[in-house]
């Protein structure tokens, strides 16, 4: 067996189910569940009617690069939605993948190069906090993870400027997410331009995880990396990979559909990678996607939905904990009252509800876990489920 396997640690949600262990909750008050960021609104209808009208298509092999319809629509969407003026090609630019956590983790086994062992083993830097498959893929394609914390002094963005250049020099691959899992974080146009200047200097490729783009609360949507790389005159997307999903955006986490875009030079070769690798996405699902592409009102009903909740959740919680608003995502990020396994130990024995533990989803980094004594709610249940569930959470606060 590949000795890296012993490096991956369990999934965040089999640790929470293990804290859990042997305790009974009341059985006088119903379950509810804000700990997994599985989108709960309806998927919209068309969606699945489409699915159902192309069953046909089973009886094809699907094309690894994807169908030229969904290429095109998801091409016009990204250049429309981040303003590249045409500029991101559908033939060259563009492949429809099976979710991005596959994508993810597929694209770190064809980028980093494990010989390549410049003043040590590659690093992939992340931020930290951070998705699991970021540290996963890395160990699995014979790199380190360096991690980057993310807290409340920086606004919950890495602080580039401490990263010695000795690490960027060991750099391959650098991921960001944007807006982040779990703090709903934005990066700003400026540290995009940065790290692009970063990726010229020392020579490796940015992979910007942007699945949660499309659930923002102000005016003015999330920049993505190639809207920044177009507005640097980077036609040619270098160095640049982002990845979306329907998962979010439409409220269809069982599709497994999603695109990466950016740089021809490396969706080239990613293209024959994934060739052999053969996860592609199945006829139907490909023109389901096509259609969720080209359509923007379920995915403006979405975030209205989302708002609601925030405000209603935030009017609750707000008085008894400090808590705000995140710039995006459907996440809350919280500093407990206590320890986040205790407070989550708490909520689930006195109030039946789950929640996540911060420090679950980070790692000890400079000497501090950055995710330890947070706890990550996720809005995803309907409007009275959460409503619910932050009169709960604010009971069991003001009983400490």
């Amino acid at each position: 067996m590949n000795p890296d396997l012993q490096r991956l640690q369990p999934y965040p949600f089999q640790k929470l189910a293990q804290l859990l262990n042997g305790i009974t909750p009341p059985a006088t008050k119903s379950a509810i569940s804000l700990g997994i960021g599985e989108p709960k609104h309806p998927t919209p209808a068309f969606i699945a009617q489409a699915i159902i009208s192309h069953l046909h298509g089973l009886s094809n092999y699907p094309v690894t690069r994807g169908q030229d319809g969904l290429r095109q629509a998801i091409a016009a969407w990204a250049n429309r939605r981040f303003q590249l003026d045409g500029t991101l090609d559908p033939n060259t630019h563009v492949i429809p993948v099976s979710g991005t956590r596959e994508a993810l983790f597929s694209f770190t086994q064809a980028i980093v190069d494990p010989t390549k062992k410049t003043g040590g083993a590659p690093l992939v830097l992340m931020p930290n906090p951070f998705y699991q498959i970021y540290e996963g893929a890395t160990f699995l394609a014979g790199a380190e993870p360096y991690f980057l914390n993310c807290t409340a002094d920086n606004g919950f963005q890495p602080d580039y400027d401490q990263v010695p250049a000795e690490v960027w020099q060991r750099c391959q691959l650098l991921f960001v997410c944007t807006p982040g899992n779990p703090t709903g974080a934005v990066a700003s146009r400026a540290t995009l331009a940065k790290l692009l200047a970063l990726a010229d200097e020392y020579d490796f490729v940015i992979a910007s995880d942007e699945c949660y783009s499309e659930i923002y609360f102000g005016d003015e949507p999330p920049a993505g990396l190639l809207q920044v790389a177009k507005e640097m005159g980077r036609n040619d997307f270098s160095r640049c990979m982002v990845f979306h999903s329907l998962s979010k955006r439409s409220n269809a986490p069982g599709m497994r559909s999603g695109f990466v875009a950016g740089d021809a030079k490396i969706i080239e070769p990613y293209l024959l990678y994934r060739t052999y690798h053969g996860c592609t996405l199945p006829p139907p699902m490909q023109m389901a996607s096509m259609l969720a592409w080209q359509d923007e009102q379920h995915v403006i009903d979405n975030r209205r939905a989302y708002l609601e909740k925030f405000q209603a959740v935030l009017e609750i919680l707000q008085p008894v904990i400090d808590v705000s608003m995140p710039d995006a995502s459907f996440y809350l990020w919280l500093h407990s009252p206590v320890s986040d396994l205790q407070f989550t130990q708490d909520l689930y024995a006195q109030e039946n509800v789950h929640l996540l533990p911060g420090r679950y989803l980070s790692r000890e980094a400079c000497g501090i876990n950055p995710g330890e004594n947070y706890v990550r709610l996720a809005l995803v249940a309907p409007l009275e489920e959460c409503v619910e569930a932050a009169l709960r959470m604010r009971h069991l606060i003001e009983r400490y």
